[in-house]
């Protein structure tokens, strides 16, 4: 493979999670040519997760926490692109052209574009002060700055996804006055059980933040650096800083332009493959065939990021292998870890369990008949480890012992005898 590829060259478009892995990966599987990484963010790769979660609460954001420190991609010969946009691919001549107009050739193209905070069209919005989605460390430093300039601190969030909770407990620590305003009729309710959402509105509550549900925001007025927030229901929120946290966009125009396949994301095989034999995907942009669920699905998470970019990375140079993994995702808010494994969509049976002597060690099972399909642990490590055993495994569990609480969580305390 070093002597087959030693004149060859492959393009990174994104230096996030999956990029930044995928070219770190590429070289340990024995890529010699060369790998050049671009990405409009200036900013050296880093961890997004944290960006909702410990920046926002943090007294010092000056040093940001790198997916690999600059010396690294020096030493592996990653050439990094920071601040520069891709506008087009020709996959004909095997070239992406930058906003100055310059072009690149490409051996491998690799897409990593990720996704893009969606703006909702909101009457006012655009022209209030103090507006700020949540994808970038310049995000998170505009909420600061922003913070630090209030007397009040008011912050309202639109959103009560996983995005709007973790922003709200993080600016709570900070010191704010929170409101968070979910359009649906509870929190999370596109991605997990009733019980879970009412788990964390009363988490939020006793905390302190404002949760509303079937708030639909409809416009924003603006006076003197201060909005206010007004939803259908004639309610208003006063607001000095305004969060939106509503969901993403995927970032598919250029595969678009490219005429790649696309459906809900970036079509791709189980190995990272496009429509095009030269061009492959990875990370949130990706459409990818699950084989645990039997279906096509899209992913918003580090663990697919990194996973697929090992996918391609190995393919790439020559070891085809299919990308077969259960999804798992994680939040943190206030002192509550949630650890998430499998897709509980298509559920028709839920089980919770709260341990004996501790209501926030939680879980919740969810079951398609007698299929486990997915499980939220709260605070509960071994919930979330045996069900991952129990999803992989496709072992169907009593589910009596299961409600049962007196049985203590073990490998084998639910199973059929």
């Amino acid at each position: 493979m070093t002597e087959a590829t030693s004149n060859k060259t492959c393009v990174v478009i994104g230096a996030s999670h999956a990029g930044v892995n995928f070219a770190f990966a590429l070289r340990r599987n024995g890529w010699a040519g060369e790998i050049l990484v671009y990405d409009s963010d200036p900013e050296l790769p880093y961890h997004r997760p944290p960006l909702s979660k410990g920046y926002l609460s943090a007294q010092d954001n000056s040093q940001l926490d790198l997916l690999f420190p600059k010396e690294n991609y020096e030493s592996e010969n990653i050439t990094l692109n920071l601040g520069k946009k891709v506008i087009a691919i020709d996959k004909v001549l095997k070239t992406i052209e930058l906003s100055g107009g310059s072009k690149q050739g490409y051996d491998t193209l690799v897409l990593a574009t990720g996704a893009r905070p969606i703006i909702p069209k909101i009457d006012g919005l655009q022209g209030a002060k103090n507006v700020f989605p949540l994808r970038t460390f310049a995000h998170t430093v505009g909420i600061q700055r922003a913070l630090l300039a209030s007397i009040n601190k008011r912050v309202v969030i639109i959103g009560g996804g996983y995005i709007g909770l973790e922003t709200a407990a993080s600016i709570k620590k900070a010191g704010a006055n929170v409101v968070v305003l979910e359009r649906e009729k509870r929190v999370l309710e596109r991605v997990t059980a009733p019980e879970m959402s009412e788990f964390f509105k009363d988490l939020h509550h006793a905390n302190g933040v404002d949760l509303l549900t079937s708030k639909n925001v409809i416009s924003v007025e603006n006076s003197s650096g201060v909005s206010t927030v007004i939803c259908d229901d004639k309610t208003r929120y006063v607001a000095d800083v305004i969060v939106v946290g509503v969901g993403i966009e995927v970032n598919t125009e250029l595969a678009a332009q490219a005429g790649l396949e696309s459906e809900n994301g970036i079509k791709v095989s189980t190995s990272a493959k496009t429509s095009d034999a030269h061009i492959y995907a990875i990370g949130d942009c990706t459409f990818h065939f699950n084989q645990h669920y039997n279906r096509y699905i899209r992913l918003e998470s580090v663990q697919n990021a990194v996973d697929q970019a090992k996918v391609a990375a190995a393919t790439i140079c020559g070891n085809e292998v299919n990308y077969d993994v259960i999804p798992w995702f994680w939040s943190d808010q206030y002192d509550v870890k949630l650890q998430m494994v499998g897709l509980s969509q298509g559920y028709n049976n839920v089980i919770k369990r709260i341990e004996l002597g501790n209501e926030k060690c939680q879980s919740v099972w969810y079951f398609r008949d007698d299929d486990l399909l997915a499980v939220d642990a709260v605070n509960n490590g071994k919930a979330y480890v045996l069900g991952t055993r129990f999803i992989k495994g496709k072992q169907i569990l009593d589910k009596s012992k299961l409600k049962d609480v007196s049985i203590p969580i073990k490998p084998t305390s639910f199973l059929l005898d």
